[in-house]
């Protein structure tokens, strides 16, 4: 065995283990000459990734150093964030100990003290680089150029050798794949340029390259789906339930266009016989198929306000798979019969064919319902329809709310782009809104309860009961405003959160309450197994309503399906199909929200920034040390700089959500008014200016 061979054993057997080259070598009762070729062997091994080294070259395996694997975010000065794949909490990492590692890389780390409460950690290795291209802005110089990344958490510079610049202009936008990460910049080419930075449609497709999301479909993608477009519905009837003799709508809103959920409903006995039918997609998209790898690739559809980039093609999320007014489609339908206390007395699921009777809009079903004459003069045949739906979604909030379904009060923007005009109307919520997501939620309860007691694999949606430490925060938060907080935050339940927003529902705090009570919950997820879903005080729930745009949804469809035929079979062939499609559609759907997010934070910028000098209401939506953001009743949230409020030395008090000064306090939830002071467009950010100067009760 040659001498590196014999230093890898000792250092695996432990003999070495987790110790310098110097203590190695004096070990070894070595010459200065021997300890230099000992280092330089070490140093080898350690570049094999045979080896690993800390801060305090020291060389050992990554058991040794008890490292673990995960996932780096990094931020512009430097420091970055490990998240650990198992799960845990993140480690900080000072810039001296990142090593190297990069935003978005999967590397090795270790935590620096033993004691469990310091949460400072090391990264020892990169094991793989998070980005092979990224997006920014190109800057040349004589030997070629930077390109500096829009991602302010990859905080390094590509540099662009000459040759390698496609004659890119300064300042730019383009697409740059990083060719090498050796040295202290990593290298790269310009492989697609954007057009110029500052251009709206430049930096939205920037943003969309960005978020590595996918505009074109492959070519075998489309012929696939063009074939299964030609399909005639009427040809595959086998073992279907015919439901086109049956009164079937949908409703959307007036710019949807993939359309794959339906209802029906009618009451007899004093039951509610309750039918959602969703597109039957897994007709089309056969598992394994090109058209499968791409829609699982997608993992979702992305929505903007210009276009759409959807997981299907067009010829099937716009053509056969959407069930369109007055055609026959192919589903799958949930038949559900409540009685008038909400509860579910029969349930099942079968393959149908349905032929949409109207398309309807939110807008129309809640004039039918508010008795607009023309509207009901319009659509006579769903009058009674629309006030046997109506009725039903009453119950079955009020049974939600009486299991302990907390109420969730999140307001989205609808940002909307026509003619070349952005305009973004003020929040509204109907009726008619709430009908349909009742029934879809009842819908996504009963099939999950049925694969459930069927004992199949499944993809489930949970939603886990916030951390101890959250709801302790949460705790203490309502103690500091005078509210006795009744729940233990060991045990927090669903019931406790609606029972403490039932009591302040009349008190102003109650959307400041509401606000911290949605933060210091948990994200909800895609899992092979079953957690609930705290926030709908479910105790089994899933995503089937939505297959067009959603892959969970998509491979839902297909256990169920084949379940029908062949339990044993759906059972052995799924077992192992669900945990990834868990995860990957977890991660595809977090990219795409935050791809929305930033895109729609791009278009607020654009509507905003000729309304500079007006006023508007607002309400605080955030308090930091630096300053407040306020949100204005069509949901726009702006920036209001602390340099910028009246007085100074602020004190920021993070647990109570409060910004106090000696003379005037700012709160989470208070009511302000503001004025619209600039825009940002390099932090698509508005910025906004506090008018009154209202004394908020220091809690």
């Amino acid at each position: 065995m040659n001498a590196k061979g014999l230093l890898l054993e000792k250092i695996k057997d432990g003999t070495f283990a987790l110790l310098t080259d110097t203590e190695i070598s004096k070990k070894l009762r070595l010459n200065k000459q021997e300890a230099y070729a000992v280092r330089d062997k070490l140093h080898a091994l350690c570049r094999e990734g045979e080896l690993l080294r800390d801060s305090r070259y020291r060389f050992g395996t990554a058991e040794q150093f008890g490292a673990t694997v995960g996932t780096i975010s990094g931020n512009e000065r430097g420091f970055a964030f490990f998240m650990p794949d198992g799960g845990g909490e993140d480690l900080f990492i000072p810039r001296r100990f990142v090593n190297g590692a990069l935003h978005g890389d999967k590397v090795l780390a270790i935590r620096r003290s033993n004691r469990i409460e310091d949460d400072e950690g090391e990264i020892l290795a990169v094991i793989s680089r998070g980005y092979g291209e990224i997006v920014g802005t190109f800057y040349p110089d004589h030997k070629g150029g930077y390109l500096h990344p829009d991602e302010k958490k990859f905080c390094a510079d590509i540099y662009i050798p000459a040759g390698k610049t496609k004659n890119c202009k300064n300042g730019a936008k383009a697409v740059a794949k990083i060719t090498s990460y050796e040295g202290k910049t990593p290298r790269g080419e310009i492989s697609e340029i954007l057009g110029e930075s500052g251009d709206f449609f430049v930096e939205e497709l920037a943003l969309i390259r960005s978020h590595k999301l996918h505009e074109e479909f492959p070519a075998a993608v489309l012929r696939e789906a063009e074939f299964q477009s030609s399909r005639r519905p009427e040809d595959d009837l086998a073992g279907r339930v015919d439901l086109r003799g049956e009164l079937i709508i949908t409703v959307d809103g007036e710019d949807t266009r993939d359309i794959d959920d339906a209802i029906s409903i009618r009451k007899e006995n004093g039951k509610y016989l309750l039918g959602v039918h969703i597109a039957d997609v897994t007709h089309y998209v056969s598992r394994g198929s090109a058209l499968d790898r791409e829609a699982f690739s997608r993992g979702t559809s992305v929505y903007f306000p210009d276009r759409v980039l959807p997981m299907l093609p067009p010829a099937l999320s716009n053509g056969i798979c959407s069930l369109n007014e007055g055609v026959d489609r192919l589903s799958l339908s949930c038949f559900m019969t409540v009685n008038a206390q909400g509860n579910v007395l029969e349930k099942r699921v079968a393959p149908s064919i349905i032929r949409s009777a109207h398309r309807m809009t939110y807008t129309q079903i809640t004039e039918i319902y508010e008795n607009n004459r023309e509207t009901r003069k319009q659509f006579p045949d769903l009058i009674d329809f629309v006030n046997t739906a109506i009725e039903l979604t009453e119950i079955l909030k009020k049974a939600r709310t009486n299991r302990g379904g907390v109420t969730m009060d999140i307001k989205e923007a609808k940002i909307l782009y026509r003619d070349g005009k952005i305009s973004i109307p003020d929040y509204d919520r109907s009726i008619s809104h709430e009908m349909i997501e009742q029934f879809m939620v009842l819908a996504n309860e009963s099939v999950a309860t049925l694969t459930t007691e069927r004992k199949l694999p499944f993809v489930y949606r949970i939603h886990e009961r916030p951390s101890p430490d959250k709801a302790r925060d949460f705790a203490e938060f309502l103690n500091e405003a005078g509210i006795n907080a009744k729940f233990d935050p060991e045990s927090v339940s669903p019931a406790d959160y609606r029972d403490l927003l039932k009591s302040i529902e009349t008190s102003s705090l109650y959307p400041i309450v509401n606000r911290v009570m949605l933060r210091s919950m948990m994200k909800a997820v895609y899992s092979p197994e079953n957690a609930g879903h705290f926030g709908l005080a479910s105790d089994c729930y899933c995503h089937f309503t939505s297959p067009i745009r959603r892959y969970p949804d998509l491979c839902i469809h297909r256990i169920i399906k084949e379940s029908l035929k062949d339990a044993e079979n759906a059972n052995t062939k799924y077992r192992s199909v669900v945990p990834e499609v868990s995860t990957q559609s977890s991660a595809c759907e977090r990219n795409a929200a935050e791809a929305e997010r930033e895109v729609d934070a791009l278009y607020t910028v654009a509507y905003m920034q000729d309304k500079i000098g007006e006023t508007y209401e607002a309400v605080i939506s955030g308090v930091t040390s630096f300053g407040l953001f306020a949100e204005l009743k069509n949901t726009i949230e702006g920036f209001i700089p602390i340099e910028t409020l009246p007085e100074d030395g602020y004190e920021f008090i993070e647990e109570r959500y409060l910004l106090r000064g000696t003379k005037n306090s700012y709160r989470l939830g208070a009511p302000i008014q503001v004025s619209v002071a600039g825009v940002d467009w390099g932090n698509r950010r508005v910025h906004f200016t506090l008018l009154n100067q209202a004394k908020e009760q220091i809690l």
